[in-house]
């Protein structure tokens, strides 16, 4: 075996964890490894290992040509011997080699998965796709869930619902993306909010447990975020080479477009992108001709650019799966590279929890500060004698849950606006601990709440906030009042065409008016917390 393709500690554990668990009894295992990890190395050696007592010969299951050419090259490269065939669309060499390697597309058609005979081992590539319909009548048809041992790797099993835990018996390997950034196997990362004062998060509906695309990237196009994006990639990134992740086409192209005239020379790739095209975009990027490239959520899985070193999350996310698909692409090894950096794009959002760095790993931490690596924000909260795994900075639910009607600034700091005075949630010292203090609209002075200096648990800091704005203007800090129903009316939107914050036709005058307390408060507390953390 080529020496460069010999399974590292963690890739022959993953190895012997699934051989372990089919020898147990339970034939359909999954692995779960972080991007840049090595999974095609993974079941390239497990191939090689299981051969000998196979009752068959492996298929390989993969949803993307660059998947499936990935898998192949790297089978034949940990096993020159072997002979591997490709079946996809006009492709069908499964014929004669020891190794098929299949699109899932190809195997729905009946008459194409029965002619591949003699399979004794399944696996499956990226295999949180594996509940759609296709993947489960694939698998069945080739025996797993009648005793064929089947493996299924991918970088984000984060769900136990949607019909994942049906194919998927039980994860017998887990790696965390800080044990492979300690190890030296990938590098450490850092992450900066790029904030779009216009983007407004709420006005975007949920689909399929998701914000949908098509009004997200509607609302970055109208936000203007590109012209922020392209700012913030010239102040922070301008010497890396990095990958856009956009919604739509649309909003995709527009990045491209305002990112070149900026001076960042920016392509585009997306899905439905003929061929030649594509590759060819891709090959301008390798060669260093652009700098960036903007994508329609094509380069989540099966792109390989080890060089790339900083990732644009221009498709906020509530799944913690595709943010981990998307930052992963900047964090393979490459010559000269020392980081990586995620820029995330962020909007005002009061209904939305979005997905940010700390859901690259299984720990729960805080989120690390402004430039901070996510193993230096480890290291502090250690050092500081914070117990990992534990940490709870908010309990978000509880400010939803409540019948004051909390708003966050656009740095995510929570507050209740009680007219010309606001009452927000200072962190304290410790996780779950929080201070309160007052803003007042008219003076700009932020001062202590009317109670002791003192930090108390979240739900108790919550009470005594709602308390002190109830007292002051409860019309005004309370969800259900009948005046955030009506119409808005012309002063709103007059202050909001002077503020230049966007009004979506039929919004509320509630809606208007939290717009404007987000926009006005924003400026004032984000700065004072900020300002108070570095003290």
């Amino acid at each position: 075996m080529p020496e460069t393709f010999a399974p590292r500690p963690y890739q022959q554990a993953a190895i012997d964890k699934l051989t372990e668990g089919w020898r147990g009894g339970q034939n359909r295992l999954a692995v779960v490894l972080p991007t840049g990890a090595g999974k095609t190395v993974v079941f390239a050696n497990l191939i090689a290992a299981m051969l000998p007592v196979a009752s068959g010969r492996p298929l390989v299951i993969a949803h993307r040509e660059e998947l499936l050419n990935q898998a192949a090259d790297k089978i034949r490269a940990v096993n020159p011997h072997l002979r591997v065939g490709i079946v996809k669309a006009e492709k069908n060499q499964h014929l004669d080699v020891d190794v098929v390697v299949a699109s899932v597309q190809t195997l729905a058609v009946e008459r194409r998965r029965r002619d591949i005979a003699d399979i004794g081992m399944a696996i499956v590539d990226e295999c949180h796709h594996a509940a759609a319909p296709t993947y489960m009548e694939v698998l069945d048809h080739f025996g797993a869930w009648r005793g064929l041992p089947a493996a299924g790797f991918t970088a984000t099993l984060t769900r136990q619902d949607g019909g994942l835990a049906e194919v998927w018996q039980d994860v017998v390997f887990r790696m965390d993306i800080l044990d492979l950034i300690a190890s030296g196997h990938l590098v450490d990362v850092k992450g900066k909010r790029v904030v779009v004062p216009g983007l407004d998060l709420d006005t975007v509906h949920t689909r399929n447990g998701d914000l949908a695309d098509g009004e997200l990237g509607t609302a970055l196009e109208e936000s203007g975020a590109a012209k922020i994006v392209s700012e913030a990639y010239l102040e922070h990134a301008a010497d890396r080479p990095g990958v856009i992740f956009t919604p739509t086409v649309a909003s995709a192209k527009n990045m491209a477009e305002v990112m070149t005239d900026a001076g960042i020379p920016t392509g585009t790739v997306w899905g439905a992108m003929p061929k030649d095209e594509r590759a060819a975009t891709l090959a301008r990027y390798q060669a260093g001709d652009l700098q960036v490239l903007a994508n329609c959520m094509v380069l989540t899985e099966g792109f390989d650019a080890p060089w790339t070193s900083c990732a644009v999350i221009a498709r906020p996310t509530k799944s913690a799966g595709l943010y981990i698909q998307m930052a992963g692409r900047a964090l393979r090894l490459a010559e000269g590279k020392k980081d990586a950096l995620l820029l995330d794009v962020m909007g005002a959002s009061t209904r939305h929890k979005l997905a940010s760095i700390v859901d690259l790993t299984d720990r729960k931490i805080a989120a690390p500060k402004d430039g901070q690596t996510l193993t230096e924000a480890v290291d502090e909260e250690e050092a500081q004698g914070f117990q990992i795994g534990e940490v709870e900075w908010a309990d978000v639910d509880l400010f939803h849950n409540s019948d004051v009607h909390w708003l966050q600034t656009y740095r995510g700091t929570w507050f209740i606006p009680a007219g010309d005075t606001s009452y927000f949630l200072a962190p304290g010292s410790q996780p779950g601990q929080f201070l309160i203090r007052s803003w007042t609209k008219q003076t700009g002075q932020i001062r202590l709440a009317p109670d002791p200096d003192e930090e108390q648990p979240q739900e108790l800091a919550m009470l005594r906030a709602a308390m002190f704005a109830k007292r002051r203007a409860a019309h005004l800090s309370l969800k259900d009042t009948r005046w955030r129903t009506a119409q808005p009316t012309s002063r709103q939107l007059g202050l909001c065409r002077y503020r230049r914050i966007k009004v979506t036709p039929g919004w509320t005058a509630g809606e208007v008016a939290d717009a404007l307390d987000i926009h006005t408060a924003s400026a004032a507390i984000d700065q004072w917390v900020e300002a108070a953390a570095a003290a």
